[in-house]
């Protein structure tokens, strides 16, 4: 490597995917997270939800998410969401296009949203759950970085719901009661 100029192990277009063979990817169809929708009956389980591309190694990793524009009978696509299992490990995503929400969380079920749109950065403490949600017509595409060693906590629940209905975002309050799912309206 001595007096030499190489290329980068890692590429980003800013309005493509990750090239680059440090880069992995995955892809999340409706099947494998029908279980965080209000109704999912009746959606077909092959639709893809979104992909992640994120780097597999080094201390701090790198990735992007793309959620695609996809409504589960009303409600908006989103991800799992998780906390993070080192609660000292931040977090931050970069909203590279699209429009939608990050959900934050913290450990008394308290929950808000904050706007993402294009260029918007945003701080996650590893105090807070986070998931986003894609509220829009065309794929949300998020850059986050975090700590390698952050884990992902995948067990809680949020307590909001995330409906596109005539154009407008609606909230309704999540609960889940003797097994079943209820929705209240709250926005």
């Amino acid at each position: 490597m001595k007096n030499k100029i190489i290329e980068p192990r890692l590429t980003e277009a800013w309005k493509s995917i990750p090239m680059g063979e440090d880069i992995t990817k995955a892809q999340t169809h409706f099947a494998n997270i029908q279980s965080i929708y209000a109704n999912p009956e009746g959606f077909d389980s092959d639709t893809l939800m979104y992909t992640v591309y994120a780097t597999k190694d080094g201390t701090l990793l790198w990735g992007q998410t793309i959620l695609e524009p996809v409504f589960v009978n009303g409600e908006c696509n989103m991800t799992r969401g998780h906390f993070h299992v080192r609660k000292d490990r931040d977090e931050y995503y970069w909203c590279q296009q699209g429009e939608g929400l990050l959900a934050l969380m913290d450990e008394s079920g308290t929950c808000w949203l904050e706007k993402m749109r294009s260029g918007s950065l945003h701080h996650i403490s590893g105090q807070w759950a986070h998931r986003c949600i894609n509220t829009g017509n065309t794929p949300l595409s998020i850059i986050a970085c975090w700590p390698a060693d952050a884990g992902h906590d995948y067990g809680r629940t949020f307590p909001i719901r995330v409906y596109k209905e005539n154009g407008q975002i609606l909230l309704k309050e999540h609960k889940i009661m003797d097994g079943r799912i209820g929705d209240k309206h709250i926005l």
